[in-house]
C-alpha cells in the first residue's frame, strides 16, 4: 500500500526526485511522492514528532538490510519533521570522517548539515541571526528603547541560556562574541567565531581571544553545545531538531578499542535523550540487523543492548512502531514492481507524451525489468531498488520520452557493469557474472 499523494506535483519537486534516481541516489526531498508501504508507521511517528515539538525528546533505532530503504525512510521522516518546522541534520558515521566516539566531530557534522525548510546546509548562521532578531523583538516588546536594547538583549541571552551555561558556559560567550563582532562590522571575526560555535577546529586564535573563548570543542562540551543549539532553535521559531546518525553499522569494522568507545558514546546519548536533557530533539540511528544483534555490534555492550532490546520474533505485520527499534522489511518482487510503477506514473505526469510513457513502460514491462535487475544481483531483490530505479529512469523512461520510435522491449537490453555497482551490489553480482550481465527483456 502507498500513502496518499498530492494530485498536483510541481515540476521542481518532480525534477528533484527524478534527477536523484537517475544518478542512483536517494532524493533529498519529495520523498512523499515515492513512499510505498510506510503508512503503517505514520500515526505513531507523527505522534512522536508532535510530542518532541511540545518539548519531549525521542530516540529511535531503524534496522534493515542493505537496500531495505533506511536512508529513504529517515529522509521521509525528516521531511515530515520539516513540515512541522523542525530543523534537520543527516550525519554519515564513518571511522575516518565522523567517528561516533568523538562527539565533538559528530556535533560539527551536525551543524555543517543543519537545514531548515527555508535554508539549506549549513543553516547555522541564519538560525543564530534569527535568534538574535527574536531576542531584540522580545526586548522591544517588553518596553526597551533603542538605547537600552543591547543591555536588554544581553539579559535575555543570559536568561535563555542559564541551563546551557551550567554545562557549557563558552556557548553563550561565543554568541556574545559573534554579536559584538557584527556590531563592530568585523565580518571575518564574526564568521570565525560562528565557525567555532559550530565545532570547527583550528579557528584563528585572534578571533577566539576576541570572543573570549579558548581551545577547541571537546567530547563533553559537545553535549552542552547541542543543548545550546536546541535552545537557539526553539527561541528562533523552530519546534525541534531531527537528527539522523546513518550507517552506524560501520562501527563493526573499526578497531576494538574505538568500537567500544563508540558503543559507549551511543549508550550515553540514549541516556541523555531519555533523561530529558535535550528537549526538542528527535534522534535516529540506522543500522543492519547484524549490528543490532551481532557480537561485534550492540550486543558487545550489555547496557546498550538492554536499551535497544525489541521483540522481533512475531509476524512483521504486528511490529510495534512505538518501540525503540523499528524493522524495515525490505523489498519483495511485488513491492519493487509497485515502486517502479509509482516512479513511472510520476515521470509520465510531467512528460511530453505521458500516454506513450505508460504504454511503452506498462506494468508488465516494469515487472520484467524489476525481475531482471534482481536477477543481475544474484536474485537478491532486497538490494535491487537503487539500481532498478536508476535503470528505469535513465535507461528506459528518458529514452521513451525523447525518442518517439524507442521501444524498450526491442531496443534495450539490460547491461549491469561492475563499475556502477556499490561494494555490496558487486559482491552479489559476482555470484552470477564477472563484469557485465546481459538479460533479454
Amino acid at each position: 500500500m502507498s500513502s496518499p499523494r498530492p494530485t498536483v506535483v510541481s515540476a521542481a519537486r518532480r525534477r528533484t526526485a527524478l534527477d536523484a534516481l537517475r544518478r542512483g541516489a536517494v532524493p533529498e526531498s519529495g520523498l512523499d511522492l515515492l513512499a510505498t508501504g510506510l503508512d503503517r508507521f505514520e500515526s505513531a511517528l507523527d505522534a512522536e514528532l508532535d510530542a518532541v515539538a511540545s518539548g519531549a525528546s525521542v530516540f529511535k533505532a531503524v534496522r534493515g538490510e542493505y537496500g531495505s530503504g533506511k536512508t529513504f525512510f529517515t529522509r521521509w521522516l525528516g521531511e515530515r519533521a520539516k513540515q512541522r518546522n523542525f530543523a534537520v541534520s543527516e550525519i554519515q558515521i564513518s571511522e575516518t570522517e565522523t567517528p561516533l566516539h568523538r562527539l565533538e566531530t559528530v556535533y560539527r557534522r551536525l551543524t555543517e548539515r543543519l537545514a531548515t525548510a527555508s535554508f539549506p546546509p549549513s543553516a547555522l548562521r541564519p538560525v543564530v541571526d534569527a535568534w538574535f532578531y527574536a531576542l531584540e523583538e522580545d526586548a522591544l516588546a517588553a518596553g526597551a528603547d533603542e538605547t537600552e536594547l543591547d543591555a536588554e538583549v544581553e539579559k535575555l541571552l543570559a536568561a535563555r541560556l542559564t541551563e546551557v551555561s551550567r554545562h557549557a558556559p563558552s556557548f553563550a560567550t561565543a554568541l556574545r562574541g559573534y554579536r559584538s563582532a557584527l556590531a563592530d562590522g568585523d565580518e571575518a571575526t564574526a564568521s570565525a567565531v560562528l565557525a567555532w560555535l559550530g565545532g570547527q577546529p583550528h579557528v584563528a586564535a585572534a578571533a577566539r581571544r576576541s570572543a573570549g573563548v579558548r581551545g577547541d570543542l571537546d567530547h563533553f562540551g559537545a553535549l552542552g553545545f547541542l543543548q545550546g543549539l536546541l535552545t537557539v532553535l526553539r527561541d528562533s521559531g523552530h519546534r525541534g531538531l531531527f537528527v539522523v546518525l546513518d550507517e552506524v553499522e560501520t562501527l563493526q569494522r573499526v578497531r576494538s578499542d574505538a568500537r567500544d568507545k563508540a558503543l559507549n558514546a551511543l549508550r550515553q546519548l540514549i541516556d541523555e535523550v531519555h533523561s530529558g536533557r535535550f528537549p526538542g530533539l528527535y534522534l535516529v540511528i540506522t543500522g543492519t540487523p547484524a549490528f543490532f544483534d551481532g557480537q561485534q555490534g550492540v550486543q558487545r555492550l550489555a547496557p546498550l543492548a538492554q536499551r535497544l532490546a525489541t521483540d522481533f520474533t512475531t509476524d512483521p505485520r504486528f511490529d510495534n512502531p512505538r518501540a525503540v527499534q523499528l524493522r524495515l522489511p525490505g523489498f519483495t518482487q511485488e513491492s519493487l514492481t509497485g515502486l517502479g510503477m509509482t516512479i513511472r506514473d510520476l515521470y509520465a505526469s510531467g512528460a511530453t507524451a505521458p500516454d506513450r510513457i505508460r504504454a511503452m513502460a506498462d506494468d508488465a514491462y516494469v515487472a520484467d525489468l524489476a525481475r531482471a535487475v534482481a536477477g543481475s544481483l544474484g536474485g537478491k531483490v532486497g538490494v535491487a531498488p537503487r539500481l532498478f530505479l536508476k535503470k528505469l529512469v535513465a535507461d528506459v523512461l528518458d529514452r521513451i520520452d525523447q525518442f518517439e520510435d524507442f521501444d524498450p522491449r526491442r531496443h534495450y537490453r539490460l547491461t549491469v557493469m561492475s563499475t556502477e555497482l556499490t561494494d555490496v551490489e558487486r559482491n552479489l553480482a559476482a555470484a552470477v557474472s564477472a563484469d557485465a550481465i546481459d538479460l533479454e527483456l
